[in-house]
């Protein structure tokens, strides 16, 4: 397994500081504002927003938590209705509503956390703030505000880290061994070796200019 790090803790700093600015600036000010995170470290990066938006306006700022794992569509219910999770200080009723998530990723979260908040009121407007969007998205889900946006495959795994919870702060993408031979496949497949360098080329190299071609 090996891990890269695309995000250290000052750039995840000035990252939730312009997102936090970005809020403001849409919103017309932090009035009103209620801040959702996603469990677990949704709800890390939604304080985090949160005490940055207090320090810019000298206003406090209502925080709170839900968990959709419950609404989620690869969750079977028996036709039973799902409970809610969610621990939200205030009513959200026809106020505006950030949703947070650390890492976007095929939009099905922010999906199940969407319908879990319907059932919690019907607030004003809902726009939906991660830190890292990796694309790969299974639905039409796109962020209002992000951190930064980060290619990914398919197989990686991309780590927030946050220190209430981890210890540190970072943002990282880990890629299993098993993907590291699924990558090595491909080149295979491509005529290349793991080196980097075509297969045939050995072959190419024996051949005469004037089969070699331009």
């Amino acid at each position: 397994m090996t891990e890269r790090v695309v995000m250290t803790s000052d750039e995840m700093r000035r990252a939730l500081t312009r997102i936090a600015h970005e809020v403001l600036e849409r919103n017309k000010g932090a009035e009103d504002l209620v801040l959702v995170g996603i469990e677990t470290r949704g709800a890390c990066m939604a304080k985090r927003l949160a005490a940055n938006i207090e320090r810019f306006e000298n206003l406090p700022v209502a925080v709170g938590t839900i968990d959709p794992a419950g609404y989620r569509d690869d969750v079977r219910r028996n036709g039973e209705r799902p409970v809610c999770a969610s621990h939200i200080p205030v009513d959200i009723q026809c106020r505006p509503v950030i949703l947070v998530d650390d890492v976007l990723y095929t939009g099905r979260t922010v999906r199940a956390a969407l319908d879990a908040l319907m059932d919690v009121g019907r607030p004003a407007r809902i726009q939906l703030a991660a830190l890292v969007d990796r694309g790969h998205r299974e639905l039409p889900i796109r962020p209002d505000y992000v951190g930064k946006n980060i290619p990914t495959a398919s197989e990686e795994r991309v780590s927030v880290r946050f220190r209430e919870v981890d210890g540190e702060d970072s943002t990282i993408i880990v890629r299993t061994d098993i993907a590291n031979g699924l990558l090595r496949g491909r080149f295979r497949a491509k005529g290349k070796r793991v080196d980097g360098r075509d297969s045939g080329s050995r072959k190419r190299h024996c051949l005469s200019p004037l089969h070699r071609g331009g």
